[in-house]
């Protein structure tokens, strides 16, 4: 039975999963890509936290979101200040409770943090990836997140979770490994991208591969980075991941000094506000990573195969779902998550839906919210008593 990969500090809070260490798994079976390319080797990141059971019947995948990674809880070192990025949801006593749940949590297919990516070096060639790193999908994904559960020798998810382009991966489980998913949790997500979301991307890819220091993907064997244009694209997406009221209270229309210099510089704080989330991006994450997530977000349409039909692109799913939407998300409004409870309801699906009135926007989904955390909670407490964990745990207990 594999251990936490949790240690403990002397000075960390008690709902902490503490000190982690990443793993990283090796597949040498090749993986045949929706686009028609075939990746003949790669490697998955991950982290896992909690104990897995005996029964191997407790474990719950966290999907990330288009930046996200596989540190989602708990620290790299104890020098570290700053938690994994959902640390607020995982932990004792947290939503997704540790003392119940083993947690894995990995790095995506085609990311720029430790899994195999455009930063990954090809093996036939010997070169970077780069920009010949194929195009993946969320069915992709998930195809490398079912080998990687079998590598861990879990034959089921107690529970798969995820918000915004992991809520798509959620659903996506559901649909092409029903059996391996006992319960789902979809979170400020949407079952497809609206016009204004794919038109979003489209200006942050282009503001990326038009900057001089791309080289057509190729910027690394330039020695050089892309960061103008990284910077721009976060700077846009960034606006759309905070809600107008959240902007406003945060910012208003402050000035960073009494008076107007009457120039193109940094006046107000939400441009210098905009500008540092910009800059820290840039040469925090990869360009051509970038340009591969947002077209995989692009992509994701399950009711496409359907003749547009969502409910019966959901007619194999088996487990009960708890959707999850925020009043000020204009990213993926509360309207695209009741379509998704409108179809699952109409296959004949368990569904929980709640909207909860959080001013954070689309960024919501990571921050503590005591209806969210008590929704949340509820749910994954119902798994846990479905499943019989804390009467397996008793039970194991001298």
């Amino acid at each position: 039975m594999p251990d936490s990969d949790t240690l403990a500090f002397a000075d960390r809070p008690t709902d902490t999963v503490g000190l982690v260490t990443p793993h990283v798994a090796k597949f040498d079976t090749p993986l045949s890509l929706a686009c028609g390319k075939v990746l003949p080797e790669y490697e998955l990141i991950y982290e896992t936290y909690g104990t897995l059971n005996a029964e191997r019947s407790n474990a719950v995948l966290i999907c990330h979101a288009l930046s996200g990674h596989h540190h989602a809880a708990g620290y790299h070192s104890e020098e570290d200040r700053k938690p994994g990025w959902w640390d607020a949801h995982i932990g004792p006593g947290k939503p997704i409770d540790t003392n119940r749940f083993f947690v894995v949590s990995l790095n995506n297919l085609g990311g720029c943090h430790g899994s195999t990516g455009p930063v990954s070096h090809n093996p036939e060639t010997g070169r970077q990836w780069g920009p010949d790193f194929p195009m993946v999908t969320v069915s992709d994904w998930v195809a490398s997140q079912a080998r990687l559960a079998d590598h861990l020798g879990i034959a089921k998810w107690a529970a798969a979770v995820g918000g915004s382009l992991g809520g798509m991966q959620v659903l996506q489980w559901t649909m092409v490994y029903p059996d391996r998913v006992a319960n789902a949790v979809v979170i400020a997500a949407t079952p497809r991208l609206s016009a204004q979301n794919i038109a979003f991307n489209e200006v942050a890819r282009q503001a990326i591969r038009s900057d001089p220091d791309f080289f057509e993907g190729w910027y690394a064997e330039h020695d050089t980075v892309p960061k103008r244009g990284l910077k721009l694209a976060r700077m846009v997406g960034h606006i759309t991941y905070l809600s107008e009221d959240a902007m406003g209270s945060k910012f208003g229309r402050d000035l960073r000094s009494n008076d107007l210099n009457f120039g193109f510089g940094v006046e107000f704080q939400v441009e210098s506000y905009l500008r540092y989330q910009g800059d820290t991006f840039s040469t925090a994450f990869d360009a051509n990573t970038y340009l591969l997530m947002t077209k995989a977000l692009d992509y994701f349409d399950p009711a496409a195969t359907q003749g547009g039909d969502l409910a019966h692109a959901l007619a194999p799913a088996q487990c009960p779902f708890l959707i999850v939407s925020f009043t000020t998300d204009w990213r993926f409004p509360p309207p695209r998550s009741r379509e998704l409870v409108d179809a699952l309801t109409r296959a004949g699906k368990s569904v929980s839906y709640a909207n909860i009135d959080s001013p954070h926007g689309h960024d919501a989904f990571l921050l503590p919210e005591p209806r969210y955390d008590a929704v949340f909670g509820a749910f994954m407490n119902r798994a846990a008593r479905d499943l019989k964990l804390d009467q397996a745990a008793a039970e194991e207990t001298p």
